[in-house]
């Protein structure tokens, strides 16, 4: 561990040297070199300060022996971002695009002690109660109709017209959702992670949830949002809905980084290709070398000190939001030789600790499954641009690709026509409604699978 001697002064160069200016976490330049930035906010120490966006400041954790030290001391550091002395103080925009993601809700992510307990006991349950069998099968069904969408045209953008929407397409169903409430959760979804909007988008992703959260309660089903509601726990409506933010939001937008990151390292590098996808190394380490390198949540896991307290030699002062990177903890430089021994799964993209993530299991189990028939569906894809040409979201909190052009021999599709591909979802989504018509808009992914389905 390093001494606090080591850090008393930012080398010259680093970004936060002489004026005392954070380190910008947000825009073109940080996403398209994050360790470089982390690799220069280690000469600070274990942690660093940084500016989520403006005006919003924090530390960051970028060393992974600190960042476990802080994940697996609740009592020390706490979660619940009420906490937030300078938010409570009128020190943070509060139009600010980051709050969204930091704002206190009453789930399990952002409770500590008694409430947290009973809220995680809630998830867990009710996540323990799905049939593994049953996702697989729908995986299957759903990855079967979005590659339908684009497997006749012997080309396609991986993320914008498969992996942002298979992991939603397969929660819509895990959770009881119905086309009109979740081709509005795709616009909220959206819009909280890239703080495109944000306030609609919360607002938006708040109203369907509502929406699903009456219907279940009128007709529960065989869905997670109705064991949630069966629980001894006895959730509110509104602790309801801040779960369901928690296990759609934290698992859809990650696993579509997580699909689409894969999915990058099978087409580009060749220890997976090897000119031949299954002459190559498995999904599986695949996944796993996205998890360690390139996590899809990059920055998050935040924290605020108790008390006044010092870690590794660095001051943080009491009610500070403290954030995790697992980027650049899982490639901390003096973990470089001991990863040669860890297991695979020691890395820190689910967390750790009584924060750790429930759904770990059923993510990895879709990504697999997803990856593996598009590779077996089409089984010469390839990346369709120069891979140095792929560039990568804005945005503090993930990494994630902007597009992963594809191209394949053409297949065609028989006994079921594919449909036409989807309109995005945007803002005439939101009221159902098409802008400048006024009329019903009819084309989603949802909806338009379920039809598929049925066909």
């Amino acid at each position: 561990m390093h001494s606090h001697s080591e850090f008393e002064t930012p080398p010259p160069g680093c970004p936060a040297h002489a004026d005392g200016r954070r380190t910008s976490l947000y825009g073109p330049e940080f996403a398209a070199d994050p360790h470089a930035v982390y690799e220069q906010l280690r000469q600070h120490g274990p942690t660093a300060p940084v500016e989520l966006s403006p005006g919003v400041e924090a530390e960051l954790v970028t060393d992974y022996a600190t960042a476990l030290q802080i994940l697996q001391n609740p009592d020390a550091f706490a979660r619940d971002p009420r906490r937030w002395r300078a938010l409570n103080e009128g020190r943070v925009p509060l139009d600010s695009p980051v709050l969204p993601m930091l704002m206190y809700r009453p789930n399990s992510m952002f409770s500590d002690g008694s409430d947290h307990l009973r809220l995680r006991q809630a998830v867990t349950d009710s996540l323990a109660r799905l049939d593994m069998h049953r996702v697989g099968r729908h995986v299957d069904r759903v990855a079967k109709y979005l590659i339908e969408q684009f497997s006749g045209h012997g080309k396609a953008d991986l993320v914008a017209d498969y992996a942002r929407w298979l992991p939603l397409l397969v929660f819509n169903d895990l959770f009881g959702c119905p086309a009109e409430i979740g081709d509005r959760l795709v616009f909220g979804f959206s819009g909280i992670f890239d703080g495109i909007d944000a306030e609609k988008a919360n607002e938006t992703l708040t109203e369907s949830l509502l929406e699903l959260v009456a219907l279940k309660r009128a007709h529960p089903g065989d869905d997670v949002t109705s064991w949630l509601m069966q629980h001894p726990s006895q959730l509110s409506d509104e602790e309801m809905i801040h779960q369901l933010v928690m296990l759609i939001g934290a698992g859809a937008e990650p696993m579509q980084n997580l699909i689409s990151s894969a999915l990058r390292l099978m087409l580009c590098d060749e220890r997976y290709a090897g000119g031949q996808h299954s002459a190559g190394l498995p999904v599986d380490d695949a996944l796993h070398d996205v998890l360690w390198n390139s996590p899809p949540i990059a920055n998050y896991a935040t924290h605020y000190p108790v008390q006044d307290v010092e870690v590794s030699g660095s001051k943080l002062p009491a009610g500070s939001p403290v954030l995790i990177s697992f980027a650049s903890a899982n490639t901390d430089p003096g973990l470089s030789v001991g990863r040669q021994t860890l297991s695979k799964r020691a890395h820190l993209a689910w967390g750790a600790g009584p924060h750790a993530c429930p759904a770990k299991d059923p993510a990895l189990l879709i990504s697999v499954l997803a990856i593996e028939k598009l590779l077996n569906t089409l089984p010469d894809i390839e990346l369709g641009v120069p891979e140095e040409s792929l560039t990568w979201r804005p945005g503090p909190f993930h990494r994630a690709l902007n597009s992963l052009p594809a191209r394949f021999t053409p297949v065609r599709v028989e006994g079921r026509p594919a449909g036409p591909m989807p309109a995005p979802v945007g803002a005439g989504a939101i009221a159902g409604q098409d802008q400048t018509s006024g009329k019903s808009r009819k084309s989603s992914w949802w909806s338009g699978f379920l039809s598929w389905w049925k066909m």
